[in-house]
């Protein structure tokens, strides 16, 4: 995969579940934060873009996890990008620092509602047009 950004992280105690392994719900907010980070590399702000009326949600996730990530371990969190019609798909993985294991995999397809409607996004589409 052809990662075109990448942001560190660390396991936070409370993020963990009775079994001592990241909640894998805890991912999902690992892949947005990460989405947000890359946006925010590019000069775009998603509350500035909201504001405006324009909106990028999640409108599918295809979620794979595979090795559990644990209390205070540092991961780096990457993801590539590709466009399929109005559809943003966001190709994101996240590995475990200290061994580079692949702990979880996901794409991500977000829609653009401009407006409150669904539709093409020119905002997305210059913000991303060097990649997609």
């Amino acid at each position: 995969m052809n990662y075109i950004f990448e942001t560190r992280m660390e396991v936070r105690d409370y993020e963990c579940d009775i079994e001592g392994i990241v909640n894998n719900a805890n991912y999902l907010h690992y892949a947005e934060h990460t989405r947000h980070l890359f946006l925010r590399s590019l000069g775009v702000s998603f509350a500035a873009l909201h504001e405006k009326g324009v909106d990028a949600v999640v409108a599918r996730m295809n979620l794979q996890f595979k090795t559990p990530l644990r209390c205070d371990d540092e991961f780096i969190s990457r993801l590539a990008l590709e466009k399929q019609g109005i559809k943003y798909v966001f190709h994101q993985a996240i590995y475990r620092t200290s061994d580079e294991k692949l702990c979880f995999y996901g794409d991500i397809t977000l829609v653009c509602l401009i407006n409150g409607r669904l539709a093409p996004s020119p905002d997305y589409d210059e913000a991303f047009k060097e990649f997609i």
